[in-house]
């Protein structure tokens, strides 16, 4: 067996990698690369590897650094499924299709200001026919049940705990005689969280793939972070000021929506608008509606508990899916918050609030969610006191705030409790995926600690061949 690692090594986003064995090439999600703009365009556009020699993909979750560019995938020729979660399956619909309308509106942008300048036009990575086109190969499985995707092979689901619908990735090989397990975390979450079940624990593996996003840090608690939440609300009120939250459209706005109900409830916070100003999220929300198996207990609770069984409806709250809607927002003086996607601040309607509301001391600029290198989002967050959005410069004066409790990812703790708790007698290697280098490697070192061994970092592109018995070979 060997596996390459096409993407998301010693990088947080475009994560892509390769199991082949038996003569199948199974492709682990095919995510969209999120950095500078022109690196971002080559390496989606290009794949690194032929897209027609590959057998299948499987798919962990929906988040588009993951799932993103499977529309070009199959545009540069692959023909096989796309197993995923049901729920993942409906996530995608939604999801790849607003991908690829933000890439054609994009386009369109900068090929206006080509065509003013006599400059070549610029394609986009790929089109809303493409997206259609990648939809049709999905085939969707139930969680904890085995299926043969390859002659040899089998695929099981297991609950990750990260955003609705998303999975560990159990395959099983049989190749030469013998029979190896590979488990794949995909983005691994975080036990006790407001909505969903905790991650399934896959003890009986023989290697392992690991994501390190969160690898060398620890996140505040839950209940820390509802309590910032609220402060920051009621110190953005007491100022006359916007709340502009930058969230993603699955599970992180989810979350905070869920957030602001039990605040609201509980009469913690003013009862001010919330608008989540974001088509994608207003029908992501309606996919978490129609999906409450994957709920955890508390939440079923709370919606037993409750005249409006809806965890994600409540007075004062208000979805945005127009234009004119989304615009009117600019207009409105009183204190309100706003959700709007993109999470990393690097395309989406948050852009235009940012636009608007950065450069005045009243304002808040909430920050829920991972920032990668490079995005506006992680400026914001290291401080820098000029950015450029939308083309123009802008100073920034709205106060910018950090929540790091709303992560959906496992911790420092969380993941290496999760690998601590497999069957040391049968592990043979960890690879350690999804972090930038200081927290892949420290994570790394965090699992040698633990007595395991060999754990490797791969490089971008590596190819590392394994046995039943070892790791056996690096290139």
């Amino acid at each position: 067996m060997k596996i390459s690692f096409m993407g998301a090594a010693r990088g947080v986003s475009g994560s892509m990698h390769i199991v082949e064995a038996n003569g199948s090439r199974i492709l682990l999600d095919c995510g969209l690369f999120q950095g500078r703009r022109q690196e971002s365009f080559d390496r989606n556009r290009n794949l690194p590897f032929e897209a027609e020699q590959v057998t299948c993909c499987v798919l962990s979750h929906a988040h588009i650094d993951h799932s993103g560019n499977l529309p070009n995938l199959v545009r540069s020729g692959f023909q096989g499924d796309v197993h995923a979660t049901d729920a993942t399956c409906d996530l995608c619909n939604a999801m790849l299709r607003d991908s690829a309308r933000i890439q054609e509106s994009d386009v369109a942008h900068i090929n206006r200001r080509r065509r003013e300048r006599g400059e070549p036009l610029v394609e986009p990575i790929y089109t809303l026919a493409d997206a259609e086109a990648s939809l049709q190969r999905f085939v969707s499985s139930d969680y904890d049940h085995w299926k043969e995707i390859a002659p040899g092979v089998r695929l099981m689901f297991r609950d990750a705990g990260h955003i609705l619908g998303s999975a560990v990735v159990v395959l099983e090989i049989s190749e030469a005689g013998k029979t190896m397990r590979l488990l794949y975390t995909g983005d691994l979450g975080r036990s006790n969280m407001p909505i969903l079940r905790d991650p399934t624990i896959v003890p009986d593996v023989d290697y392992l793939i690991i994501e390190s996003t969160y690898g060398d840090r620890m996140h505040d608690t839950p209940e820390h972070a509802e309590s910032r939440l609220r402060d920051i609300i009621n110190q953005t009120f007491g100022r006359n000021g916007k709340v502009i939250i930058p969230a993603f459209a699955v599970g992180r706005t989810q979350e905070i929506v869920y957030a602001l109900q039990r605040l609201s409830a509980a009469r913690q916070i003013p009862r001010l608008p919330i608008y989540v100003d974001s088509p994608l999220a207003v029908d992501v929300t309606e996919i978490f509606r129609r999906h409450p198996e994957c709920y955890n207990d508390d939440v079923k609770a709370y919606m037993a508990k409750h005249d409006d069984p809806d965890p994600f409806g409540f007075a004062g709250l208000r979805y945005v899916r127009s234009v004119g809607d989304s615009k009117e927002l600019n207009y409105v003086r009183q204190p309100i918050v706003i959700i709007s996607a993109a999470g990393m601040m690097e395309a989406g309607r948050v852009l235009h609030h940012l636009r608007n509301n950065i450069e005045s001391r009243r304002n808040t600029v909430l920050v829920v969610s991972f920032q990668a290198e490079h995005t506006l989002g992680r400026k914001l967050v290291d401080g820098e006191k000029r950015v450029k959005i939308l083309g123009k410069t802008y100073k920034v004066r709205a106060r910018v705030q950090v929540i790091d409790g709303y992560s959906a990812h496992a911790d420092r703790a969380g993941l290496l409790s999760y690998v601590n708790q497999m069957d040391r007698s049968r592990l043979k290697g960890v690879f350690v995926v999804h972090g930038e280098e200081r927290q892949a490697t420290s994570l790394a070192d965090g699992i040698r600690g633990l007595g395991i061994a060999p754990v490797h970092v791969p490089q971008l592109y590596e190819t590392v061949e394994v046995s039943q018995a070892e790791m056996v070979q690096q290139r």
